[in-house]
């Protein structure tokens, strides 16, 4: 049985090395790619996704799974066999449902889509973008009617991201969400001259911006032998294999904080890529336990690190060389309060920690929306700019800064909007459990002592990959399933502080 494992390990050694393929193709069209590539690109990462799932849904796969499923569970649930057959298992089972023809027809689509998308953002035309998004939702439609999963049709597209969840639960979950942050945001809005960010808005050189942001992740623990940094219109990152996951950010000249904070969430992305078990390598268990559990990292970093006063006190220093004639004269208190200024805002990625879940909420609504077809895509403009005004409280004046100014639909990723705020709560969760184990947390993380933290994440989270799912997970490490109430409780007493209201 032991030669039938290992026969289905290289056939999934195999996939992998497909799918990696596909990953370079597309990171280069997202950072270096010339615009003409577009149409060859496409051709290209049709041909190549095809092969992979041709071959992850082939009598051989099924075979073999069958084959050997009963002599992996008897080494064990928490054996690196069963969980391989386990993940291997779920894989192959999704990918079965869905044509081969689809898979090709969808990877032609989004790349077509993301170089429409990239020069509709530029000129603020949405019309220009929408024949495009009428195809990706139907492509993803007719892959949720294939896919038969759960009693929605976005179920199917939810489960893709976060294994197992149902998007009446996410809405069951939103909803509490909403209950707790409408307060929060009523309170920072009435006193909105409270905090200011001033300082945020001088001018720093873009170059410097850009190793600013390479000196910063590599003390997180990013480790540049096995990844790079590049710029990109929407920072992502992208993982090759545990020794060489690749980060992007954005830069503007004139708000430090898109490049920098767009950086280290990247980086929290990586620090989980990359600390995965290398036994895991070309194997289905190479990944996060999902999306939300990815975006946990990514936000933890982002947020409850990066813009906590531990590290602002650490980072002001490293700002002033760089940057003297900007934060020369800030104090540490005076850029603390400037990274947490919250109020409505109409980008996404540079909205504050409170604001951030109603724009995912919005998104959340009109692409399930999208999918059902209770929203027609000609109709969606309009739509967001209503639910901006009521969710978030600001109106687009233009489609650069509304509808269009995310890359996921134009890639296809339909299901995953929902994930940012699961992963939200999530961080919370794992960062309170954290603090418990490492008393001296904060005062490490003002002198930039990184690794403790680090190394509790990486024992704890990222070194299983997929080998334990997202609810295992929570309830190993926080001892309980999903709660929203520590991420509510923290920002109520952190923006209490900021804003001087009573929690």
């Amino acid at each position: 049985m032991e030669d039938r494992f290992k026969l289905l390990a290289e056939r999934f050694a195999e996939i992998a090395d497909l799918n990696a393929a596909s990953a370079v193709l597309q990171w280069d069209q997202e950072t270096y790619m010339p615009v003409q590539g577009c149409a060859a690109r496409s051709n290209a990462l049709a041909t190549i996704q095809t092969e992979a799932h041709r071959r992850l849904v082939s009598d051989e796969v099924a075979g073999l799974l069958d084959a050997v499923e009963g002599w992996a569970r008897a080494r064990g649930e928490d054996s690196f066999e069963a969980a391989f057959v386990r993940t291997a298992r779920r894989d192959h089972a999704r990918a079965r449902k869905v044509p081969g023809e689809l898979v090709a027809e969808l990877a032609r689509t989004t790349s077509l889509a993301l170089e429409a998308w990239q020069a509709a953002r530029a000129r603020s035309d949405f019309a220009a973008f929408a024949p495009h998004l009428e195809k990706v939702v139907s492509l993803n439609r007719r892959k949720a009617e294939a896919l038969e999963t759960g009693e929605r049709l976005y179920d199917a597209l939810l489960d893709e991201y976060e294994p197992g969840a149902k998007t009446s639960e996410v809405e069951a979950a939103f909803r509490v969400l909403r209950e707790g942050l409408v307060p929060i945001v009523r309170e920072v809005v009435a006193r909105e001259g409270a905090v200011s960010s001033a300082v945020l808005n001088a001018e720093c050189a873009e170059a410097e911006q850009f190793e600013l942001c390479k000196e910063v992740v590599a003390r997180l623990g990013y480790d540049f032998e096995r990844g790079r940094l590049d710029r990109s219109a929407h920072a992502f990152t992208t993982t090759f294999s545990v020794d060489d996951v690749r980060i992007t950010t954005r830069v503007k000249k004139d708000f430090l904080p898109s490049a920098l904070y767009a950086a280290v969430h990247e980086c929290g992305h990586a620090l989980y890529a990359q600390g995965i078990d290398k036994r895991f390598e070309r194997t289905p268990l190479n990944d996060g336990a999902s999306l939300g559990v990815h975006e946990s990292q990514s936000r933890l970093w982002e947020n409850l690190v990066g813009r906590g006063r531990p590290f602002c006190a650490w980072l002001l220093p490293l700002l002033r060389k760089r940057f003297p004639d900007a934060f020369g004269r800030c104090s540490q208190e005076e850029f603390y309060r400037a990274v947490n200024k919250a109020g409505p805002s109409l980008i996404r990625v540079e909205a504050d920690e409170v604001t951030y879940n109603l724009h995912v909420l919005l998104r959340f609504e009109l692409e399930s929306a999208l999918v059902e077809g209770r929203l027609k895509v000609s109709d969606a403009p309009e739509a967001w700019n209503a639910r901006m005004s009521d969710t978030v409280g600001i109106a687009p004046p233009d489609d650069a800064r509304g509808i269009l100014q995310d890359i996921h639909w134009a890639a296809g990723l339909i299901g995953y909007f929902p994930t940012y705020t699961l992963g939200n709560i999530m961080s919370a969760q794992f960062y309170a459990k954290a603090r418990e184990a490492l008393p001296e947390l904060e005062a490490q993380l003002a002198r930039g002592e990184f690794a403790p933290l680090k190394g509790w994440l990486g024992e704890k989270l990222h070194v299983h990959g997929r080998k334990v799912s997202a609810g295992r997970l929570l309830q190993r490490v926080v001892n309980g399933p999903l709660d929203s109430k520590p991420f509510l409780d923290y920002l109520q007493r952190k923006y209490a502080e900021l804003y001087g209201f009573q929690p």
